[in-house]
């Protein structure tokens, strides 16, 4: 069990302690547990008891429960209070903005058990009989189960990536000689999918075979697929098929229905091939990278080999947009920087939160002096390497920026982020976001919509408008890297491109370790046709500061 999945299960047990009225403080106690666990840059598994209980947040008493999930999988605390709660007062829990006591208004007091039921009680109008619950926190809850049902069974790419190579190559070794490949949406690379899919010349029976042996695992032959689920895991669908229809499966298996049928409907599949690129070879088409197997129109640039030539995690020179622990990073700026120039970056943009983001720490003007200093000594020290001064500023209310002018123009640059009264009517998002959008300082437009993939639907923009003023403006617009982000989304990029914006793929780190997160940026930039050209976190040092020195001109 990883960090993160026993971060969650101790901060879903706080949860449910609060729901259940327990000490408070025994509560809290998990929850500040989870928030630290998150951080670590080491995995529980790797540490030994004294390195474990000797982290913040942590000791000895909550060291033990999280040992107890590390190596069983379970935490006893959590399972008594599973048992005391009914299923569908959990799923009501899912709902986005119920906070325990709430959500232990609805069950104790009205009577509430399922989701079916809390939407049938929003349309009947009875929660407003109850205080804290107005007209529009009923409406709020509707769209909050309509979002539920809509993303039920999906998981994040992200999420799926350790679990489906570790599968492959555990498949690969038991099997040698035989043919095997991810597919589906995990190989088209889709931002969130519903299970995972291999295929394989491999007989069903041996898989099943192999399977069968792990305890808890359900099996289901059908019409040559193997449905396999295992608790706690992503729905694995096994192709099994004959060897010399192999890669035309992993073909057909590997598109949407749109690009497939488009396909067919001009180009053939020859038999026997020995790869898949024959398919485009034969056919006198541009190979197309799986990710970019979505629409129709992609086949056209295939005809004319105007493909672009789809950015690489190695393009990534730089990491811009990274929090440290002036605001509610886990590390020190020199950590950050020296983790950088570790993997190979030649600059930092470090942008902690601004004043207005109190929850998250953030710098006041007089702790931004400060931290410019100690910014000077540590590239004084470590040149060529560079770090650049930066803030993510909170987008205000009006649309304004975090700071006055005079502040605003310390920073190298400003990434702008809306991250306060996410709840907005398209009007007001627009006229917020279009405003800072104008602010001569805004360099980048931080995660533009401010989504949760799979948690939380983003405020609603006219995303053509939103862009747009970001060309007339020079704004570059992020592709925020975190993996319930990866917002701006993959299907605006082309867009963006066209019009003539620049993208940045930026991980928003909190931790050193984030830093990895590039990777799954740029595999969403990929589903978008993004070139290295055109992501800012790929200019070198040099070119990075030409382009700074372009921006500062709008400022005047």
């Amino acid at each position: 069990m990883t960090n993160y999945e026993i971060a969650d299960h101790l901060t879903f047990l706080s949860k449910l302690m609060d729901l259940h009225g327990e000490n408070s403080f025994r509560a809290k106690s998990y929850s500040i547990a989870a928030f630290y666990l998150e951080k670590f840059e080491q995995e529980v598994a790797d540490m030994d008891d004294a390195v474990l209980f000797a982290q913040k947040g942590i000791g000895e008493s909550m060291g033990r429960h999280i040992r107890e999930l590390q190596t069983t999988g379970k935490l006893q605390a959590l399972e008594e209070m599973l048992a005391r709660t009914p299923k569908g007062v959990l799923d009501i829990m899912q709902v986005k903005g119920l906070g325990p006591k709430k959500v232990a208004v609805i069950w104790k007091e009205m009577g509430i058990e399922s989701l079916g039921e809390l939407e049938y009680a929003c349309d009947e109008n009875r929660l407003v009989n109850y205080k804290g619950f107005g007209a529009k926190t009923q409406e709020a809850i509707l769209q909050s189960i309509q979002f539920i049902r809509n993303n039920a069974g999906f998981h994040l790419w992200a999420e799926v990536q350790p679990i489906a190579n570790t599968l492959l190559n555990g498949l690969q070794r038991v099997n040698p000689g035989k043919l095997f490949s991810l597919s589906g949406a995990y190989r088209r690379q889709m931002p969130t999918l519903e299970h995972l899919d291999i295929v394989t010349d491999t007989p069903v029976a041996t898989i099943q075979q192999q399977f069968g042996v792990t305890p808890g695992v359900q099996l289901e032959e059908k019409d040559g697929l193997l449905y396999i689920q295992a608790p706690n895991q992503p729905k694995i669908i096994v192709h099994c098929i004959a060897t010399e229809a192999f890669y035309k499966t992993l073909f057909t298996t590997s598109a949407s229905n749109e690009f497939l049928k488009a396909f067919n409907a001009t180009y053939t599949i020859p038999d026997n091939l020995k790869s898949e690129e024959e398919i485009f070879t034969a056919n006198k088409l541009a190979y197309i990278h799986p990710a970019m197997r979505e629409d129709a129109a992609v086949l056209q640039k295939a005809v004319a080999n105007t493909l672009p030539n789809l950015i690489q995690p190695n393009d990534v020179k730089s990491i811009i947009h990274s929090h440290s622990n002036w605001s509610d990073g886990m590390n020190t700026l020199a950590d950050m920087a020296k983790a950088a120039i570790d993997k190979g970056y030649e600059y930092l943009v470090i942008s902690d939160h601004s004043q207005s983001a109190y929850y998250a720490n953030g710098l006041t003007p007089e702790r931004i002096a400060k931290q410019h200093v100690e910014i000077n000594e540590l590239n004084a020290k470590l040149a060529p390497f560079k770090i650049f001064k930066s803030i993510e500023a909170d987008i205000l209310g009006d649309g304004n920026l975090d700071y006055t002018p005079d502040v605003l123009k310390s920073f190298d640059l400003v990434i702008a982020s809306v991250h306060s009264n996410l709840k907005m009517t398209q009007e007001k998002a627009m006229d917020r976001v279009l405003t800072a959008i104008r602010n001569p300082y805004t360099t980048i437009l931080g995660h533009p919509t401010g989504r949760l993939l799979l948690s939380r639907e983003g405020y609603p923009l006219d995303h053509k408008a939103v862009i747009d003023e970001c060309v007339k403006h020079n704004v570059v617009i992020e592709i925020n890297a975190h993996p319930r982000r990866l917002d701006l989304d993959w299907t605006w990029i082309e867009y963006t491109v066209q019009q003539g914006a620049m993208l940045s793929i930026d991980p928003d780190a909190h931790v050193t370790s984030g830093y990895d997160d590039v990777y799954f940026g740029v595999m969403a930039a990929q589903k978008g046709g993004l070139t290295a050209k055109r992501n800012l976190s790929s200019y070198t040092l040099n070119e990075f500061e030409a382009f700074l020195q372009n921006q500062n001109a709008k400022r005047k």
